[in-house]
């Protein structure tokens, strides 16, 4: 039986997310959210760190090229989004994150959905060791 990665903290963090989302509605860019998102984090006095730039996902890429929008509590990769539409590379790119910064989940939003449905994300490589919170 598997258990839920932080669920406490993933629990907090998806809450400010949809109060940002019921605050903001669904048609502002990423930046705006993303301010909204650190003024919660604030308020709910949650550790983060803002657009953290993480190491090479592999040999030889550039230096710049992983910078998540929020690591919260060194643990938690968050990536947001203000699409009409997702696609694969936006998973690929929170896995890519959770790969470089040695996290074991990401959590991808998009807020230009009219129902907020925040995706988490497990880094595979990890072990299935203890990760409650």
């Amino acid at each position: 039986m598997s258990e839920v990665v932080y669920p406490k903290t993933s629990y907090k963090i998806v809450g400010v997310m949809f109060r940002v989302h019921n605050e903001l509605g669904r048609f502002c860019n990423e930046r705006q959210y993303a301010d909204a998102m650190e003024k919660e984090f604030k308020l709910a006095n949650i550790q983060y760190e803002r657009e953290k730039e993480l190491s090479e996902s592999f040999v030889g890429e550039r230096k710049g090229r992983n910078i998540a929008d929020f690591i919260i509590e060194n643990k938690i990769a968050i990536e947001i989004k203000a699409k009409r539409f997702m696609s694969r590379e936006e998973y690929y790119q929170v896995r890519r994150y959770l790969k470089s910064g040695d996290l074991k989940l990401g959590i991808l939003v998009n807020f230009r959905e009219t129902y907020l449905r925040p995706k988490r994300i497990l880094n595979s490589s990890f072990s299935n060791s203890q990760f409650a919170d």
